[in-house]
């Protein structure tokens, strides 16, 4: 590997360096820029919801209309007086992650950073933002410690303008953070095999320095995701290939980060599995051995294609898009791994081969023994620890290219993975429940009710969050079969309580059925008798959770 400029490629090189500078600084400027451009969706408010504490304080709802403050409510951090009030938040996070699907350290930074900087959604996002730039800065330090400044230059220009970890940057979600846990923890083990070897031996104070690094990153991956055990392998592996006459030292320090984490699964994880067994159902349906076989496929295909190319337009796209993407991702990986192969950067090869593909293997071999398939799990986001292996090899590809070649492929990858990240940002709708919020804004002392047809706790807190907050709103929400009784006794009780309604039909519910045309037509026949349409709207959003029908209905007047 060339490790440095020579005199007639020195300008060449310095433009190549300006070039992946600007694509950083764009990468940079796209997260600020949209820290406040997008709502929180499902799961995002969800864990706002647990970092903050209120878990267990969230309102029962049924079949009478509650105000919409007494939710509103349950989105503010308690006001926390003391070092008493820090401990008992911190005690109501940890009882309400019990009913969740995965451990309490990204709610824990969460709720952390809320102390600090409130909980706006600028506040909020921010803490992923700098996260994000946290993990590409140990992306440009790994790339140059194993390749050269230029070799970590374009690493770290390819994580930060590449549309999936873009996406999640600003996704106040556990799986941003664990990109930086997974370079943090490369990086470790490399400097504590000795690779490449130091010209100079490594005082202890470094190798201690750099084993807590590793025992730190790997403690925080596991108590961020469970799923990153499967790195906790990769590590291991890694360790042995590069340096197996240190494996006990390696098997120490993998095992002492171990070892942190099993306070959590001896009291969190055991509650976890038995309040949230549905979460495993999810991951584990399917019958025959063709639609099982198929299935697998999908996911590896449909996994890098949403790392390597798509990004979050996966959300929307046809699943056979999804899936040629994947493809075209697989004949790019295949061609960079044929491309160093020949050039005989087989060592550095086998690195990112062990980084990058191997846990995906890993991970698809465990799905295919257990059943399950977690590989293509929310698009690919819960083995999100593949990306910068993935990323090093095709980095490792395009830094062995000579000019003009390298500078033609890198600038056709930036604008590629730029140009996505742009457009998802600027020409998808995310302002859905904001945009019906400001239907109600202009009369804020009209008594309204707010009626949808899921009881889903991400539904009715988005509603919540985006929402005037004034004590005018009530909300009553039920599944959709039993919505319409429920609105009728409502409106029997007290008809003219309410001269403003909002009715969302929302078409993925979560939890329950969709309306169908029955359902839709009891509602409507409830209302017509007092009420008529002023407004009404279709939304798509993102995803299959954002789509949903809003009709703004005024009482007639008698």
């Amino acid at each position: 590997m060339n490790n440095g400029f020579s005199d007639n490629q020195r300008s060449w090189y310095v433009s190549l360096e300006v070039l992946l500078w600007v694509a950083i600084a764009i990468a940079i400027l796209l997260r600020l820029l949209n820290l406040a451009t997008r709502e929180l969706w499902y799961d995002e408010v969800l864990s706002v919801l647990l970092a903050n504490g209120q878990w267990n304080n969230y309102p029962a709802l049924g079949d009478v209309p509650i105000p919409l403050q007494d939710v509103q409510a349950v989105l503010n951090l308690p006001d926390a007086s003391g070092l008493s009030g820090i401990l008992l938040n911190l005690k109501r996070l940890l009882q309400g992650v019990a009913n969740d699907p995965h451990p309490p350290l990204s709610y824990l930074g969460l709720q952390g950073w809320m102390y600090l900087f409130g909980h706006s959604d600028v506040a909020l996002r921010s803490l992923m933002a700098v996260v994000s730039l946290m993990a590409v800065g140990s992306a440009y330090g790994l790339g140059t410690f194993l390749l050269n400044p230029r070799g970590g230059l374009i690493f770290a220009a390819l994580l930060a303008t590449n549309p999936f970890y873009l996406s999640h940057s600003l996704n106040i979600r556990m799986y941003g953070p664990l990109v930086l846990w997974t370079i943090l923890s490369t990086w470790a083990m490399l400097k504590l095999a000795n690779y490449p070897p130091a010209k100079t031996r490594r005082s202890p104070w470094q190798l201690a320095g750099w084993g807590l690094v590793l025992i730190g990153s790997v403690t925080a991956g596991l108590l961020t995701q469970y799923l990153f055990v499967y790195w906790g392998i990769v590590l291991a592996v890694l360790g042995l290939f590069l340096n197996g006459r240190r494996w006990w030292q390696h098997g120490l320090l993998l095992g002492t980060g171990g070892l942190l984490a099993i306070p959590w699964a001896l009291w969190g994880t055991v509650q976890q599995l038995r309040n949230r067994s549905d979460v495993l159902d999810q991951i584990g349906k399917a019958e025959g051995i063709r639609t099982i076989a198929l299935r697998h496929v999908q996911n590896v295909a449909k996994t890098l294609g949403s790392h390597l190319i798509v990004g979050d337009w996966t959300t929307s796209l046809p699943l056979v898009g999804v899936v040629l993407a994947g493809l075209g991702a697989i004949a790019l990986l295949t061609f960079c791994t044929l491309q160093l192969w020949q050039n005989g950067e087989r060592r550095l090869l086998a690195i990112a081969l062990i980084l990058g593909i191997f846990p995906l293997l890993l991970a698809l071999a465990v799905d295919i023994i257990t059943g399950k398939f977690t590989v293509g799990f929310g698009w690919g986001r819960s083995i999100i620890f593949i990306l910068p292996g993935c990323l090093l090899l095709i980095a490792l590809w395009l830094e062995q290219l000579t000019a003009p070649w390298q500078g033609i492929a890198i600038s056709a990858l930036l604008f590629l993975y730029l140009s996505l990240s742009i457009g998802d940002l600027s020409l998808r709708e995310r302002r859905m429940f904001q945009t019906v919020g400001s239907w109600i804004e202009p009369e804020p002392t009209v008594p309204t009710l707010v009626a949808f047809n899921s009881k889903a706790r991400g539904y009715v807190l988005r509603v919540a969050r985006y929402f005037p907050k004034n004590d005018q709103i009530a909300i009553l929400v039920q599944n959709s079969a039993k919505l319409a009784p429920a609105l009728d006794a409502t409106l029997k009780t007290g008809p003219s309580t309410y001269p403003r309604l909002l009715w969302l039909d929302l078409v993925e519910p979560v939890w329950s059925d969709p309306s169908t045309e029955t359902d839709l037509e009891a509602v409507q026949a409830v209302l017509s008798s007092q009420y008529e349409l002023t407004q009404e709207q279709e939304f798509s959003g993102t995803m299959k959770w954002d789509r949903f029908a809003a009709r703004l209905y005024s009482q007639r007047k008698q």
